[in-house]
């Protein structure tokens, strides 16, 4: 079987392999030979290696928590035949067989015979078998058409050469076995191909060195490759697909090109590149797809244009991999950095006027250009990498650049270990020269060839080149949220003296430029010193009509907003005002209002509300936000309407993510002829959460008072006509598939009464798309002297004394409108009668049966004063037309009886209708964030 093991160079480890395939291709038999070294400081008694294919093999593992993070599910409900394990492994050193027994764990730790001393090596022979998972849940495994082998084979920990702690498979692509020599012979069924990024020297064979890990794809196709043979670039270019003939056509033009660039820049290029499906689509150029709705399509760029772009940083990426070596765990962001700096570079080059949009503003609907009305449509394709930043950090889900990776967030893989690092290295590049920072990135991979990088290496060296580039060792470490800041600028004589503020100790330099009303511009670099907060720069007066700080977005900060100043006019050391019809980008140039109409139906009482919003919220969050609409109320023909001013304090390193306050008011009807005013103080507390996670916590604090019109029976009645509702509330949400779950915790009072209310929440999937819900209730009264049942708890219908909870008919007692369902208070679906006015419990039970179909039931417990203690419980049909926001319920057995014996069965029916177009689209972007 085996050749015998040839030491190829000392201090490298070597791993020789056999592997035979099934017919099925489920089930690879290998035989394995592995020198393995000693690289670390300390005498080992036990190696640890890494057996991967172990993360598939069960629930509770690693990968399967990270895959059900991104709200994948597959792997969680995989059948057994399906998943990946280990079989029949043997293990063999000096001819000398070692017991081994957890060869379901990710981890083997394999006690040695003898202690290996630094520098020693040791030989180890393997026997195993792996039952290959389907290739569905990673990328790599088995499928119909072709079989993707990565990270299968039982290898050494590299990055761990202390066999201390495990490590575990989380499909982020990191690199294992790196300087290692292979040799691996396949014996395959008839008529089946492999490619490899392994050199190939026969017929299923490959040898040679690799950095990164190797990678085979076998299938019964002969996938394309490209070779490149220039002057100075001999590259063959492996694909895991097929490619169209228009596309293989547009990459034997492109590719020569891209890899001339990165040449330039990083000073090495591979032998040999292997492109799969997966790499494709992980480091494809984000932003340049086609927009699709329905049977229209409209393309933001040509297809030759996104093979340029797409195939840019997906090479760009892969010949970093193989040129330089890293932690990914702890270094992700140095190769992420450095793909998007190249990329930064030749958007610069190649497409430096081209539009974030593309064509697509060109595009003529009726005759005109609706994009055109929008900011978005003059962004520059190369402002992406600061917008994408501004637009997590508003919301203050960044996260440090050095944090692990595994607990990043896939949004924050981009934005912040590729986008925010590339543009602080492109910003050092501007400031030192390119040539310069190139000429470092060249000398710093030409000398850690073959050895493990540690980044901050290259920050000290990059720091010692140049000075004003200090800063980035704390950047790093940090969210950082530095902001520059034109306070004013003051003439005298031919000169401008420019007043700038920063808000860090640093000695950031920043770039100021100045235009010319014909658009003629000149740059500046403001230097400033360590603990230097605030500093007047003169530059020539000349024809200077606008000043600008960091344009183009071209340094990481925390606000833009304040980087403009206009230098003569009207609005002469200030910004400019701007109205907007519909929400956008924002434009930092400019005070921005938007002014959007609005049609809305509301209830059966106002019917439709016709007016117009005031905001100056855009697309990303910002801390002062105001919202005014005034509305026209179709049903009763007068003037209605809401407001709020609120202001969020988003820290960057705190227990809290956001503190916010703020007031509101509204005027609405909530019966016919008979309306309400509320005015709300308020304040809210959301705690910090690893954007990974699917955890939020949050206390809230609210005032609120109450005006409404009463009807001549309230009148009668004595009922409240004014009221004030004091509220303190902790909320617990957890989104995660499988077991969804929240809490909430509130007391509210007044003079007339105090309540305290919980309430919990478990969804279970037990299986795919089928779920088991779990609510449990309660509710106290520690006073309550009302004069009436406002505010007492519902059993089977909701009082929305507070207005909150947007009912279609507030009064309604009949009728359609009144079959309307909140899941609220008792959450009785079942028209239950009365209220409670001192406690209840209740539980509220619906699981799923087929398809759209659930059945539910609920039970509770209630008190009244003055009246015994009652049990009450009902049981239906729920039909989810579309799940948690179009719900039907057909009640079948209750208190009541045998409800659809029931003449007014039809009356009984009840739905669920939520139009809330923000839930909907939390609900779709969960796990991106």
């Amino acid at each position: 079987m085996f050749l015998g093991v040839v030491e190829v160079s000392a201090q490298k480890d070597s791993i020789y392999i056999e592997a035979k395939l099934s017919s099925d291709k489920k089930l690879l038999q290998v035989n394995e030979e592995l020198v393995y070294y000693n690289n670390s400081k300390a005498a080992l008694s036990t190696v640890k290696l890494l057996n991967w294919v172990s993360s598939y093999n069960k629930r509770g593992t690693s990968l399967v928590y990270r895959k059900l993070e991104d709200r994948n599910t597959d792997l969680h409900f995989a059948e057994k035949k399906e998943l990946g394990k280990l079989l029949n492994l043997k293990i063999q050193e000096s001819e000398q067989e070692i017991p081994i027994t957890a060869i379901s764990e990710e981890n083997i730790f394999l006690p040695l015979k003898k202690v290996l001393q630094p520098g020693e090596q040791v030989k180890l022979k393997l026997q195993y078998e792996i039952q290959l998972p389907d290739k569905k849940f990673t990328g790599y495994g088995t499928s119909d058409k072709n079989v993707a082998l990565k990270y299968f084979f039982i290898v050494p920990d590299r990055f761990d050469p202390d066999n201390v702690s495990k490590r575990d498979y989380h499909d982020i692509e990191e690199s294992v076995s790196f300087n290692t020599y292979w040799s691996i012979n396949f014996d395959l069924p008839v008529n089946y191909f492999i490619e490899s990024n392994l050199q190939q020297f026969q017929m299923n064979s490959f040898r040679g060195y690799l950095d990164s890990d190797p990678e085979f794809l076998i299938s019964q196709n002969e996938y394309p490759s490209i070779i490149i043979n220039n002057d100075d670039i001999k590259t063959e270019i492996k694909f895991g697909y097929n490619l169209t003939p228009e596309e293989k056509q547009n990459l034997e033009f492109y590719l020569p090109l891209h890899l001339k660039f990165i040449k330039d820049r990083i000073g090495t290029i591979p032998q040999r590149i292997f492109i799969s499906d997966k790499f494709r689509a992980k480091e494809d150029f984000f932003g340049n797809n086609d927009i699709t709705f329905w049977k229209f399509r409209f393309q933001l760029f040509n297809d030759a244009q996104k093979t340029d772009l797409d195939y840019f940083g997906i090479v760009a990426k892969k010949v970093l991999d193989e040129s330089i070596i890293t932690d990914k765990q702890n270094d992700h962001w140095f190769k992420n950095g450095l793909k998007s700096y190249l990329e930064i570079q030749y958007l610069k080059k190649f497409y430096g006027d081209t539009k974030l949009l593309g064509s697509l503003p060109e595009t003529k609907i009726f005759g005109i250009k609706p994009l055109k009305l929008f900011y978005a449509s003059d962004v520059k394709l190369i402002e992406r990498y600061g917008l994408t930043y501004q637009y997590i950090m508003s919301q203050n889900l960044d996260q440090k650049i050095d944090e692990k990776y595994t607990v990043l967030s896939n949004f924050n893989d981009m934005a912040i270990s590729s986008f925010e690092t590339g543009t602080l290295f492109n910003y050092s590049a501007d400031k030192m020269g390119y040539e310069n920072f190139d000429s470092l990135v060249q000398k710093f991979i030409a000398k850690n060839t073959d050895k493990q990088v540690n980044p901050d290496d290259f920050i000290k060296e990059l720091a010692e080149q140049d000075k004003r580039t200090t800063y980035l060792a704390g950047f790093l470490q940090h969210k950082n949220r530095v902001n520059f800041k034109l306070k004013r600028f003051r003439k005298e004589g031919d000169s401008l003296h420019i007043k700038i503020n920063k808000n860090t100790p640093a000695n950031i330099p920043v770039k100021l430029q100045t235009e010319s009303k014909e658009g003629d511009t000149k740059q500046y670099w403001v230097e400033t010193e360590e603990n230097e907060k605030t500093k007047t720069f003169s530059i020539p007066a000349e024809n200077i009509n606008k000043i600008t700080l960091n344009d183009d977005y071209i340094f990481p900060e925390a606000n833009y907003r304040d980087n403009f100043l206009y230098a003569k006019g009207f609005f002469s050391n200030m910004r400019k005002i701007k109205l907007k019809l519909i929400k956008d980008i924002p434009n930092p140039e400019f005070n921005e209002i938007y002014i959007s109409p609005r049609v809305r139906f509301s209830n059966t009482y106002d019917k439709f509300l016709i007016g117009f919003n005031f905001k100056n919220q855009s697309f990303f969050d910002q801390k002062f936000l105001y919202s005014f609409t005034p509305t026209y109320s179709t049903g009763t023909g007068k003037l209605t309407g809401s407001g709020a001013v609120n202001y969020s304090f988003l820290p960057a390193e705190s227990i809290f993510r956001s503190i916010t306050f703020g007031v509101s008011g509204s005027y609405f009807h909530y019966d016919y002829d008979l309306a309400y005013s509320k005015g709300s103080v308020y304040s809210n507390f959301n705690f910090r959460k690893n954007p990974r996670s699917t955890v939020s916590r949050s206390v809230g604090i609210s005032y609120n008072y109450f005006e409404r019109d009463l009807s001549p029976l309230m009148i009668a009645n004595n009922d409240y006509d004014k009221y004030n509702l004091w509220s303190v509330g902790y909320g617990y949400n957890d989104s995660q598939s499988i077991h969804e779950k929240s809490l909430g915790v509130n007391t509210q009072w007044m003079e007339d009464f105090h309540k305290v209310t919980a309430e919990g929440f478990y969804r279970w999937e037990f299986a795919p798309r089928q779920k088991l819900s779990v609510r449990l209730f309660a509710g106290y009264f520690i006073k309550n002297n009302t004069r009436n049942n406002t505010f007492n708890y519902g059993i089977s219908r909701v009082s929305d004394y507070s207005f909150s909870y947007n009912l279609l008919g507030q009064s309604a007692t009949g009728g359609i409108l009144s079959q309307q369902y909140i899941l609220a208070d008792g959450g009785f679906k079942s028209f239950i009668p009365g209220t409670v006015n001192k406690w209840i419990t209740s539980v509220n039970v619906d699981t799923s049966v087929w398809k759209i179909f659930h059945i539910y039931a609920d039970a509770g417990i209630y008190d009244n004063k003055n009246q015994s203690t009652k049990f009450i419980w009902d049981s239906g049909v729920k039909v989810r037309v579309i799940p948690d926001f179009l719900e039907i319920y057909f009640p079948i057995q209750s208190s009541l009886g045998f409800e659809p014996g029931f003449k007014d069965y039809g009356r009984r029916i009840r739905y669920t209708l939520i139009l809330n177009l923000s839930s909907i689209i939390n609900a779709a972007r969960r796990g991106w964030y």
